[in-house]
């Protein structure tokens, strides 16, 4: 039944997913950021289909496919990267944002006018705060105050009341995604959406952003690579690459300092403690969630992929590719190239652009920030002119 349900989506880009979003091929594939694009049997929405379907179900997703021209010429390999950072809300998190709400709404947990609560380091919350302001409920987030101030501000923006608490691990009670569950039980008409355990989150990309990308690479598509913070991403990416390519796809993690992940691929199962830190917001993990539980051992292996290598990636980004991306998908592209190399030249690899680096500019560029965490050595002497603020 699955698998049927899989080739739906593979072949049939008018039939809408079971949430009725649109998934279609109209964006195709481009050649660098401002290069021609190569469209794949590109298909249309009518004006039917906008008429019953709110502004943000209709802008989440069908993001375009780049290719990484300096990275691919030098791997002899196809590298792109899935544009997420195009969503209204600038991040590939507004697809488990839309879903996670659109479930809660089929469930019954929540009528008009309730409330969304949830536990996110950023990006999910402001995908929430997007679909909330669209939808008319109240948005309310908590989220480790580690984060960027730039994200807080914006979540704000949205409407969003915002809580930020001290960073600790999941097994303490003051984590912040517990503190977020306990907040939706004292409401009347609300919810916690639980995007970490919520596997509505997982389906998201099973039935909208593995078939996008499966289509935009024409059927083609060696290996998919990307880092995990709830696991919806690659689990449900990687579910969807295995069945509609017979198992050909390889999977693998990226997985930055700090997270437990690799370490427990490589070791076929074993759960290490945790311990240091990464520069990246989002990613990297202590557990296993349910929405990576499930797809755990479809992945072929893991790359782990150090700070310095993703800061050199953030400044590579910009200088060739007109790219101006976040950490989390510098270090995806860290990882792409690095499995391109692994698998050898002629073959296609693809990773996710997750954001952009508008909402952490004030770190990544900041020539203070960089010395204190010890990476300014990572930048090349001729990539240093982007570190313009102090």
């Amino acid at each position: 039944m699955f698998r049927q349900s899989i080739r739906r989506f593979a072949t049939a880009a008018e039939s809408a997913s079971t949430y009725n979003i649109k998934v279609g091929k109209v964006q195709g594939r481009v050649n660098g950021f401002v290069g021609g694009m190569r469209q794949i049997r590109p298909t249309f929405v009518s004006s039917r289909f906008y008429d019953v379907l709110t502004f943000a179900a209709i802008a989440v997703g069908n993001t375009p496919l780049i290719r990484l021209n300096r990275l691919s010429d030098e791997t002899g390999c196809e590298i792109f990267g899935k544009a997420e950072f195009m969503n209204p809300g600038g991040s590939v998190k507004d697809r488990a944002a839309l879903y996670v709400v659109k479930d809660a709404e089929e469930k019954g947990l929540i009528k008009p006018g309730g409330t969304v609560v949830e536990g996110t380091a950023g990006n999910t919350g402001i995908g929430l705060a997007h679909v909330c302001r669209s939808k008319g409920y109240k948005c309310v987030i908590y989220m480790p105050n580690t984060q960027s101030q730039g994200k807080i501000d914006l979540l704000r923006l949205l409407g969003a009341e915002v809580f930020p608490v001290p960073a600790v691990a999941f097994e303490n009670p003051e984590n912040y995604n517990h503190q977020a569950k306990r907040h939706a039980e004292k409401l009347e008409n609300a919810v916690w959406t639980n995007q970490f355990d919520n596997t509505a989150n997982r389906r998201a990309h099973i039935e909208t952003t593995g078939p996008e990308l499966w289509a935009q690479a024409g059927g083609v598509l060696d290996a998919f690579t990307c880092s995990t913070g709830t696991g919806g991403t690659l689990a449900g990416i990687t579910r969807y690459l295995k069945e509609v390519s017979d198992g050909r796809t390889e999977c693998w993690l990226a997985d930055p300092p700090g997270s437990v992940l690799y370490s427990y691929i490589q070791s076929g199962g074993k759960l290490s403690e945790r311990s240091g830190s990464s520069i990246t917001e989002g990613i990297g993990q202590g557990r296993v969630t349910d929405n990576l539980k499930q797809e755990i051992n479809l992945i072929t292996d893991a790359l782990h992929i150090p700070d310095e290598e993703t800061i050199h990636m953030v400044y590579r980004l910009l200088d060739e590719e007109g790219l101006y991306m976040g950490a989390s998908s510098a270090l995806n592209v860290v990882a792409a190239y690095e499995l391109a190399k692994k698998i050898g030249p002629g073959k296609t690899v693809a990773t996710i652009l997750c954001d952009g680096a508008y909402r952490y500019a004030d770190r990544l560029f900041s020539k203070k920030w960089l010395r204190e965490k010890g990476l300014d050595t990572a930048i090349p002497a001729h990539l240093e002119r982007y570190a313009v603020l102090p």
